[in-house]
């Protein structure tokens, strides 16, 4: 094996596989992908629909789908493409998902 290849995590976030739906609002599915220094990189889908949350501190970029995620304090971040969000421990949160959303987290 190459050392090219034993550095490559995913060669297509877009269509790398999910595996099962959970049973919830969201239809989630996760993948972890790889692990940095105790830190977990990994991909999330969900969507359409709507759930409530309580966060972890995670930093994720949206591949692809839109929706919102409101916060307790009423703000509210759009989700689409290229949209950067930095989740915090404790927040609260209301995701409405109107198109599938993929993201790829660091957690």
């Amino acid at each position: 094996m190459s050392a090219a290849s034993e550095r490559l995590v995913s060669a297509d976030a877009l269509a790398h596989p999910m595996g099962a739906e959970a049973d919830d609002p969201l239809r989630t599915t996760s993948v972890a992908l790889t692990e940095v220094g105790g830190v977990t990189v990994g991909l999330w889908s969900a969507g359409p629909g709507v759930d409530v949350d309580v966060e972890t501190d995670e930093v994720f970029v949206v591949l692809e789908g839109r929706g919102t995620v409101t916060f307790e304090d009423g703000s509210v971040l759009a989700l689409e493409p290229g949209a950067v969000v930095r989740l915090r421990a404790g927040d609260r949160t209301t995701w409405e998902i109107t198109e599938r959303l993929r993201k790829l987290y660091v957690a």
